[in-house]
């Protein structure tokens, strides 16, 4: 029996995990640019700067929220498609 949903479809956490692949891309990026002038002996970036290397973080809840929500959609899914499963 073929699988109803289509190949092409979005789960229900996607979005959120690919904003947050986003998000921690940026935030490494931000972290590079941070470090960069203390390892090079140069003046450093302001201290906000070191605040925006806290993307990584919020990238990270963001994709394990997208992990969780994907998970929690699949276990309602294979409930629902339980024999007996009429609650």
């Amino acid at each position: 029996m073929r699988d109803k949903t289509q190949t092409n479809s979005a789960a229900p956490g996607d979005r959120l995990i690919r904003a947050g692949a986003v998000v921690f891309f940026l935030g490494a990026v931000a972290t590079l640019v941070t470090v960069a002038p203390l390892l090079l002996g140069t003046k450093p970036f302001p201290t906000y700067m070191f605040g925006l290397s806290m993307l990584m973080a919020v990238g990270f809840l963001l994709a394990g929220a997208g992990v969780l929500r994907s998970v929690a959609a699949g276990r309602r899914q294979a409930r629902g498609a339980a024999p007996g499963a009429s609650r």
